[in-house]
């Protein structure tokens, strides 16, 4: 086996001490110690975003870990340390053949329901710097900006990396073996009070993995107008990443207290060293439909934009079956539902399939209402069925109501909507218009004649 420098890199308001249990099993494990590299970067200060983060690791891996410009190495990420070497990668293409195996602790892949709390001054008190200087009682304000949940940055990172043609791993032996673990419990003590349901405390179990997919619903055109179809539905990508629990762990013990079975594990994962050991090692370790626990959880990240790709900031969302008055909605989809707070057309929805039971389901609706809080303009989807409005009448705040039939479009691809520890990117376009929708509108209109 080929052992190439490890690089460590721990999560928000961490340090590199962190990994000290980690580097102890390692060079137990054979590794030289000067080949091991604990990054410790700054993230409480309220200047200093993760971009710029992935920034100084490239320099500090040419300075002070003395690796050459193209030469191999393998990692070990916990929690938001995952989205800085992710967004090392997706800079410069080349750099995917860098890195080798790439070993994800609890990564923050998408988040964490923790982050808009920390931006607050009781998060600041908590979790902010502690010590005198510049950036006293600072809790890194941008880096939790990107750590919120349904943030932009995630959700524009997802589309450089892991979706569609831009989507980097694909299990080839040209792109890293991504191993994806998580604790299967939150916190037990005090801490219990933050435990967000479907999570290791800090993370979510959905929000960790890799397989990622997009849909994209334009209801700015027909259906049947000759353009191309509505709703384009990229591949699930990066399926073949292993996403596998670490029972007994939760957020904090998976780096400071791993249990033997989970060093071996990640030792395990740094001896793959092609396609066919890499499946195999997701085979013996990787969660399946079979097993029996934990509850099975999906996030969707959601964002609604009009024609010109301008935020549609207030809209809501239900999901569930039947046609107009025999809506049936699945409550369960719409319990756990977070709008980002620096543009609220992105939201993160959470929700449990076992509650949801989406495979008993015959149909799938989704119900829209979008409101530009006036009367002079109004959303509008095209081929949708308003249930509340009466020809082209709008409430007097600009309140739009639409039933979107999805099963068809879904089916007749052989795609379904729910798959459990998976994150699904949802973007609606619905056309902004001056209202009265036709005829002489409030906007502009000319004078006399």
């Amino acid at each position: 086996m080929t052992r190439r420098p490890i690089v460590l890199l721990h999560g928000y308001s961490d340090h590199a001490q962190s990994f000290d249990t980690w580097r102890r099993h390692l060079v137990d494990a054979g590794w030289e110690a000067t080949t091991i590299h604990v990054g410790d970067f700054v993230t409480l200060s309220n200047e200093i975003t993760i971009k710029d983060v992935a920034e100084g690791f490239d320099r500090a891996l040419r300075i002070r870990a003395g690796l050459d410009a193209d030469e191999p190495f393998d990692a070990i990420v916990h929690s938001t340390g995952s989205l800085v070497i992710r967004e090392w990668l997706a800079t410069y293409g080349t750099r995917v053949r860098r890195v080798k195996r790439l070993v994800g602790l609890a990564p923050a892949n998408f988040g964490s329901p923790l982050a808009h709390k920390g931006a607050s001054w009781l998060g600041a008190v908590f979790k902010g710097n502690k010590h005198w200087g510049p950036d006293f009682m600072e809790a890194g304000s941008l880096v939790l900006d990107g750590l919120e949940l349904g943030s932009r940055y995630t959700w524009d990172l997802a589309h450089r990396d892991l979706v569609g043609e831009h989507a980097i791993y694909d299990a080839t032996d040209e792109t890293p073996f991504p191993f994806v673990i998580v604790g299967d419990e939150g916190y037990g003590g005090l801490r219990k009070l933050v435990n967000d349901p479907g999570s290791d405390g800090t993370v979510r179990w959905a929000g960790t993995a890799l397989d990622t997919r997009k849909i994209q619903l334009d209801l700015t055109r027909a259906r049947d107008d000759g353009a191309a179809s509505r709703i384009e539905i990229a591949p699930w990508a990066n399926l073949d990443v292993p996403f596998a629990f670490a029972p007994g762990h939760d957020h904090g013990s998976i780096l400071r207290d791993p249990s033997p079975a989970l060093v071996a594990m990640v030792r395990e994962a740094l001896e793959v060293e092609d396609a066919a050991a890499y499946h195999g090692w997701g085979e013996r370790h990787a969660w399946s439909e079979q097993d029996a626990k934990p509850e099975r959880w999906q996030q969707f990240v959601m964002r609604a934009v009009d024609e010109r790709g301008d935020p549609v900031p207030d809209w809501y969302l239900e999901v569930g079956t039947g046609h107009g008055d025999d809506f049936e909605r699945l409550d369960d989809f719409a319990l756990d539902v977070h709008p980002y707070s620096a543009d609220p057309s992105f939201r993160c929805f959470h929700a449990n399939l076992g509650e949801l039971r989406p495979a008993e389901r015959s149909s799938l609706v989704l119900r829209l209402t979008a409101r530009s809080g006036s009367e002079l303009v109004a959303y509008h989807g095209i081929g949708s069925e308003r249930f509340t409005a009466e020809g082209d009448e709008r409430a007097g705040d600009g309140t739009w109501d639409a039933q979107i039939d999805l099963t068809s479009m879904l089916n007749d691809d052989g795609v379904t909507f729910f798959h459990p520890f998976t994150t699904t990117l949802v973007e609606v376009r619905l056309n902004r218009e001056p209202m009265p929708p036709s005829g002489v509108n409030r906007v502009l209109k000319f004078a006399g004649g």
